[in-house]
């Protein structure tokens, strides 16, 4: 028998930030276990067996939410002791979080006879729900996005007829409005459908969770270690193969973990050390490795939070966004691919030999199985199944194939882990070589069912927050004209122009993504610039949607403030702005297929199957041309003047005219082709 001491997961004392998550006190630690359990198993009474109510499911979900958030995170920082003065502010806020949400499920029907005449207590309720929101953002989410939220709040009160009439001086003409009481803003947000306990919060409650405590369960029990052993045993041995394989492995597992953050830390600490070993410099495994990560954002079958959030907005199936956001993902897929084998070009690297890596047999012989669940997602998808429901199925699968799996090995006597969690946060890991007694065994499976549930909420807390706070502004928005105003002034900044308007959204997406997380980022876009992009210049409302939602990622990849970046720096232990501005190079296909599903619409809502087609095949060679171009290297070297051509020409393939297109398509085709004889010719010479 062997013994070990260690953490008790990758992720299970991180956030979604990659923050890392002190070991609370014994009383604490087993609170915030309960809680995990209790909320878990509400979602999932609630998603397979007798679905809730708006204003009953939603206000539970967040106030178990933020007593989570309250007992995690102190109010003076997470390395900062409570101190008598914290516990007092963390207790009245974890009371505030319960009657917050109570109030609302306690007196739902006297609420709803009364409305629109609240009493003083309603009132009362509301505001310290309000206030105990953005205290929950504040520790969990980050000052961003609750000063965003706040000022929305201060927008809503300013204005003659408001609570806040001097405030109201300051506002420019064009965002003047007559100004909210704070009844009736209380009204619009907390007893309102379109403010805290609107769609936003009702995603995250729902198909959110569900698929991030799936994330979760397949993680704990062993899921993502197959999904990274498989991509190194099926690209290990080629050029660059560790970074090769951390782009197959980020990409699949950041489209369940439903964050690019939390995928870094996953997945990282395994493909960047291999990266810089075979030669590639430290900024650039963390880069390939941030690239990668928040691909998984936009890769089909879960998309983090954004197809849920897309299909909802849109009213288009889900299925059906599915469907389209295939051919888009694997096109990012392969610019980073691309990226990473065109540095190993460059640098004459090779692969890990054979006798280092598993063969894709011996993978797929230990963990097949784990692909049945993600099987039995998409078919439940595709003949129609609710999402949410999809998830409980998808939830039950894994913990089935997972107990037979473990029942197999169990009679056949194979040596097992088992891991004995204590209070200070770590865990005792023995390999066991003997057939283990009956309750030891039951015992492991518990502690990990609760290992998923705490990893489970723990990776929620940040969108379910994030998509609250999203409420608020949703609310005022609606409350005050905000996103009638804001087109207005879109339209007035870009003169008609849409790649002007394309440019604004891209900078706003950017400046937002300093202080909110992707899925915040993507509703406060949506909110205000979807409808200009939508009605005043004729984007189709479904890529209206997909193009502000790729721009909301690159928030994660672009200096000065690249959080998957960052994280990926701290494992590769390189320089975080060097590793953020090479992230950002190899994620520039989150700024060219946009494009393409604007001007080349085709590819995401159909038409003709030619015309489909002629766009794919131009998507195509327009990312592969401007990786070209921008590496200056393909088969070979490119030099000066053929890269400038080869920019030119896939300039030309975003025109929608069709002989342009045509030329744009046959100029970037030959240069490629020449670039591939003279290397041919080069490689043929006599050294």
């Amino acid at each position: 028998m062997q013994e070990k001491s260690e953490p008790i997961c990758a992720d299970a004392n991180k956030d979604l930030t990659g923050r890392i998550i002190p070991a609370q006190p014994w009383p604490i630690a087993k609170l915030i276990i309960l809680l995990s359990i209790v909320l878990c198993v509400f979602q999932l009474y609630a998603a397979g067996i007798r679905p809730m109510g708006l204003f009953y499911q939603r206000p539970i979900h967040l106030m178990l939410i933020m007593m989570v958030a309250f007992l995690v995170f102190p109010a003076f920082g997470l390395h900062c002791k409570r101190g008598v003065m914290g516990w007092v502010i963390d207790a009245a806020f974890f009371t505030a979080a319960i009657v917050s949400g109570l109030y609302i499920v306690v007196n739902l029907d006297e609420i709803i006879a009364r409305a629109g005449f609240w009493t003083r207590t309603d009132i009362i309720v509301g505001s310290f729900a309000i206030i105990t929101l953005l205290e929950a953002s504040r520790r969990v989410v980050g000052m961003g996005i609750t000063v965003i939220g706040f000022i929305f709040v201060l927008y809503a009160l300013a204005g003659p007829r408001g609570a806040l009439p001097w405030l109201g001086e300051f506002m420019p003409g064009i965002l003047s409005h007559r100004g909210a009481s704070v009844e009736r803003l209380v009204s619009q947000l907390y007893f309102g459908q379109e403010g805290i306990f609107g769609l936003p919060l009702g995603i995250a409650a729902t198909y959110v969770f569900i698929f991030v405590l799936f994330g979760a369960v397949l993680e704990v029990t062993g899921g993502g270690r197959f999904f990274i052993d498989l991509s190194f045993a099926a690209t290990g041995r080629q050029r660059g193969g560790p970074a090769k394989a951390a782009v197959l492995a980020s990409t699949s597992m950041g489209s369940i973990t439903g964050s690019a953050i939390a995928n870094v830390a996953t997945t990282g600490p395994f493909t960047i050390p291999l990266m810089k070993r075979l030669g590639y410099k430290p900024a650039q495994a963390g880069g390939v490795e941030a690239a990668a990560s928040t691909g998984g954002q936009i890769t089909p079958p879960l998309m983090g939070a954004g197809a849920f959030l897309i299909a909802e907005y849109t009213g288009t199936p889900y299925v059906e966004i599915i469907k389209v956001s295939i051919y888009p993902a694997l096109l990012y897929l392969l610019t980073v691919y691309l990226f990473v084998h065109i540095i190993a070009l460059k640098q004459n690297m090779h692969g890990i030999p054979a006798k280092d890596l598993p063969s894709v047999r011996a993978v797929m012989k230990e963990g097949w199985h784990f692909l049945l669940p993600l099987v039995m997602l998409i078919f439940l998808l595709v003949i129609g199944l609710s999402p949410m429901r999809v998830g409980f199925y998808a939830i039950l699968s894994i913990l089935a194939v997972a107990v037979l799996r473990y029942i197999w090995g169990w009679l056949r006597n194979e040596p097992t882990s088992v891991h004995h969690m204590h209070p200070n946060g770590t865990v005792k890991e023995e390999i066991v070589y003997e057939r283990l007694p009956l309750a030891l065994v039951l015992k492991a499976g518990l502690n990990k069912a609760v290992e998923a549930c705490e990893l489970g909420v723990r990776n929620a807390l940040t969108v379910s927050l994030a998509c609250a706070i999203g409420g608020i502004i949703v609310g005022v928005v609606g409350l005050t004209g905000l996103g009638l105003k804001f087109s207005a002034l879109m339209m007035t900044f870009s003169g008609g122009n849409v790649v002007l308007a394309l440019f604004i959204v891209m900078i706003a997406s950017l400046i937002l993504g300093v202080g909110l997380p992707v899925t915040a980022s993507y509703i406060v876009l949506i909110i205000l610039v979807g409808p200009a992009m939508s009605s005043e210049f004729g984007i189709p409302l479904l890529i209206v949607h997909l193009v502000v939602f790729w721009y909301s990622q690159d928030s994660n990849v672009t200096p000065p403030i690249a959080l998957a970046g960052f994280a990926a720096a701290a494992i590769a232990k390189s320089p975080p702005i060097a590793t953020s501005l090479q992230a950002w190079k190899f994620a520039k296909g989150l700024y060219i297929i946009p494009l393409f599903m604007v001007f080349n619409p085709e590819i995401i809502i159909g038409g003709p199957v030619p015309i489909v087609l002629w766009s794919g095949v131009l998507a195509f060679f327009t990312c592969v041309g401007f990786v070209a171009a921008l590496e200056g290297y393909l088969f070979g070297r490119i030099n000066g003047v053929s890269r400038l051509v080869v920019l030119a020409a896939g300039i030309g393939t975003l025109q929608q005219i069709l002989w342009l297109e045509v030329i744009s398509l046959a100029v970037m085709v030959l240069m490629i082709g020449l670039n591939w004889m003279a290397e041919r010719n080069r490689e043929a010479l006599p050294a």
